[in-house]
């Protein structure tokens, strides 16, 4: 088992699919996250961009992760200049860090008394 701190991930990842589910069931929310990994000893700087098939994309969202931490990022909270993405709507996302990170997607569907998650590591570059 390495106990380096060094840089391990990358600094450009993609997410393809998005979508947050307009409605729930019970008493979970449906959403999704963008789960930073920063395993460096150093603050990272992240950017989201996030694009749509009927409009301009929300451009560098930015996120700080400290230092050997992990971030949870609700793409539900995610803003711009009073864009945030809306619900029941495809998209898409670029996660860009000045510093390698590990990013990985998961999505909490409640819209069935079934509820589903699905968890996955996104597409580096």
């Amino acid at each position: 088992m390495s106990t380096s701190s060094g840089p391990i991930g990358h600094s450009l990842w993609f997410i393809p699919d998005g979508y947050i589910p307009p409605e729930s069931t019970g008493s979970l929310e449906s959403h999704e996250s963008v789960c930073v990994l920063n395993r460096g000893t150093e603050e990272v700087n992240v950017w989201i961009t996030v694009f749509f098939e009927d409009r301009p994309p929300i451009e560098r969202i930015e996120v700080k992760v400290e230092g050997r931490r992990t971030k949870h990022i609700r793409t539900s909270g995610l803003e711009k200049d009073g864009q945030k993405i809306p619900k029941g709507v495809p998209y898409a996302m670029e996660v860009e860090s000045d510093l390698p990170i590990i990013v990985q997607y998961s999505r909490l569907d409640t819209t069935q008394p079934a509820n589903a998650l699905m968890s996955v590591i996104a597409f580096p570059s």
